[in-house]
């Protein structure tokens, strides 16, 4: 078993009822009103076999021209019209109803599945398949409309024609009561077990396979790029192809299983059939049954029929929608690592010299490591200090700004920005105080206006364009034909690496975070880009206490500070000049081996 089934496993049907609850139970009133509805109109529904066996008995007891028989059988068939319409107004007013009730439902279900799933945990987010979980999401979303629809216009509906028709079946004819009553308990009792032990497994292992088809598509939508520059259409049309093919194996399989399992409940409603109709012409021939009740049985069993037809398909429906809603109850049941405190505070930046941050006696290993990256690790960065860590991979320089970010929990200690322990803070607030420009930025597929006002969606286009000239991207923005209206496309695809790292630079400037972080902004751009963007980058550190992530030590000559980071600590601190200099030290081989490794680079393209 794959860990992805051993966690679906731990959703039960009880999670699954829960789920569905929390939802309803929000519009009680309506929910409840529909199906009160419903209910009334199946009930007029299973009265009409009475009347029509009544019509057939008042024209086989009266002759032709019997007035008597007549009106007989015509009030008969006055309360089978009455009923007929009775059960069509009282459906549809239902239903009307229920589409109130089910639509807000499904909004609700797939907004808070994505309000839960953003607040994941950048591991969670990591290790799982965007395209995968978008899949789950909508997926979800729609397995819930089934799965509520399956219980009103089928479970309930066909639960209660079939408590109706027996009764009246026991009052007429008892002997088919009973035949009618037990077949019908076998009947379910036969489904149920089919859907469960039967389709459940198949439907579930078919549900996982469709995520997957999914999530290999996202895949290689997202990096079409890469697959061109590669010419490996051919190679992912296989990829995409083995996968599907796995989809289809496991989809075919659950279909003729599932038609296997209709097949049979078909055969047991043909075995209720044939008994209802031999035990009531027996009794005709006894003298203990009209034509009219012949006739009221057959209506019955056409009646009763139809709804145990579909009630095995009800039940299909309902366990492959729970096999299909499980990521999503998934979803909601977990709790992720990283939480808001009970009583968490807005985050909020000191008024003079903001920016301040304290690592106090620290230690955080991350989740599944026994060794911890920090153990009793303090520091202190003042406001407005311009500080570069530098360090092998590993070292611990990425975890520092993971934590100030508090992407992760420490397990002793606290991080302090401007005197406030994160962890008492909203995680949203905090953020919205932290800046950063990776070293490959993400846009959103709509205007560039709206990317640059991000983390200030009420900027005016004033201060957008402001902040634009500041990166040095309004001239190129302006000379696109829709300028800040265009659309970027997807992560940005529309713009070049060097015109993305400025729109996401003033994303920055035009956020105003006391506190900036930089992941090397500058180290995959060719010189022209850098230039510009060294120039906007100068721009948006001043005032700001700035972290930068160092990939190329010379493009952190200038740090106030640079922080040498190794297994865990710092193993050497200072400016640029004097960590150079130091006979031995670890910033100075780190910085010969870059030095020696570009100066080898210009040799070799020279020769």
């Amino acid at each position: 078993m794959t860990n992805e089934q051993k966690k679906k496993s731990n959703v039960t049907y009880r999670d699954i009822a829960r789920f569905a609850w929390h939802y309803c139970r929000r519009r009680k009133k309506s929910g409840f009103g529909a199906l009160a509805l419903i209910m009334a109109a199946v009930a007029a529904d299973s009265i009409v076999p009475i009347y029509t066996g009544r019509i057939v008995d008042a024209l086989v007891n009266g002759a032709a021209g019997d007035r008597a028989a007549m009106e007989t059988a015509f009030a008969a068939f006055g309360m089978f019209l009455l009923l007929a319409m009775s059960y069509h107004i009282l459906r549809a007013a239902a239903v009307y109803l229920w589409n109130w009730f089910a639509v807000r439902n499904l909004y609700d279900i797939v907004t808070e599945s994505l309000h839960k799933v953003q607040r994941f945990s950048s591991d969670w987010h990591a290790n799982a398949f965007a395209g995968g979980t978008v899949r789950k999401i909508t997926r979800a979303m729609w397995s819930f409309d089934v799965f509520e629809d399956t219980f009103f216009f089928g479970l309930i509906p066909a639960a209660l024609v079939m408590i109706c028709i027996t009764g009246v079946l026991f009052a007429t004819l008892p002997l088919v009561g009973w035949f009618v009553l037990t077949m019908a308990l076998l009947y379910c009792g036969v489904s149920i077990w089919l859907a469960v032990a039967v389709l459940s497994p198949r439907f579930r292992v078919s549900a996982e396979a469709d995520t997957k088809v999914g999530a290999t598509l996202a895949d290689i939508m997202t990096g079409i790029p890469t697959v061109k520059s590669f010419g490996t259409e051919q190679r992912e049309d296989e990829v995409f192809a083995g996968v599907a093919r796995h989809w289809k194996k496991k989809a075919y399989r659950s279909w003729q299983i599932s038609q296997t399992a209709d097949l049979a409940r078909s055969l047991l409603r043909i075995t209720m059939m044939a008994g209802m109709m031999a035990l009531t012409i027996w009794l005709w021939w006894t003298g203990q049954a009209t034509p009219g009740d012949l006739t009221m049985v057959i209506t019955s069993f056409f009646l009763i029929g139809g709804y145990l037809r579909d009630i095995g398909q009800h039940i299909s429906n309902l366990q492959k929608s729970m096999s299909e809603m499980e990521d999503a109850v998934e979803f909601w049941l977990r709790e992720d690592e990283v939480r808001d405190a009970a009583d968490a505070k807005p985050f909020v930046p000191a008024t003079l010299d903001r920016g301040a941050i304290t690592f106090d006696h620290v230690r955080f290993a991350y989740k599944g490591q026994d060794t911890a990256i920090y153990d009793d690790f303090t520091l202190r960065i003042a406001p407005g200090e311009k500080v570069a860590l530098v360090g092998h991979s590993g070292s611990g320089k990425s975890t520092l700004v993971k934590l100030i970010q508090r992407l992760y929990d420490v397990q002793g200690g606290q991080v302090l920005i401007d005197g406030q322990n994160i962890a008492a803070v909203t995680q949203e607030s905090l953020r919205r105080a932290i800046a950063l420009v990776p070293q490959e930025p993400i846009l959103f597929h709509r205007s560039l206006a709206a990317n640059i006002a991000y983390g200030r969606p009420d900027a005016t286009p004033d201060e957008i364009i402001a902040a634009a000239k500041k990166a040095y991207a309004h001239e190129f923005i302006e000379a696109l034909p829709h300028g800040y209206d265009t659309m970027v496309g997807e992560r940005g695809v529309k713009l070049s690496g060097g015109e993305r790292q400025r729109v996401a630079i003033a994303r920055a400037i035009l956020a105003d975070a006391p506190i900036l972080i930089l992941d090397e902004a500058t180290s995959s751009l060719d010189s022209v880009s850098e230039h510009y963007i060294q120039m906007a980058l100068d721009s948006l550190m001043e005032g700001r206490t700035t972290i930068t992530i160092a990939h190329r030590l010379a493009t952190i000559r200038h740090a106030s500070r640079i922080l040498v980071f190794d297994k865990g600590r710092i193993a050497e601190e200072g400016p640029h000049d004097d960590l150079v200099q130091r006979a031995g030290s670890l910033y100075r081989e780190l910085y010969e081996m870059q030095a020696l490794g570009y100066e080898t680079s210009r040799k070799e393209a020279a020769e």
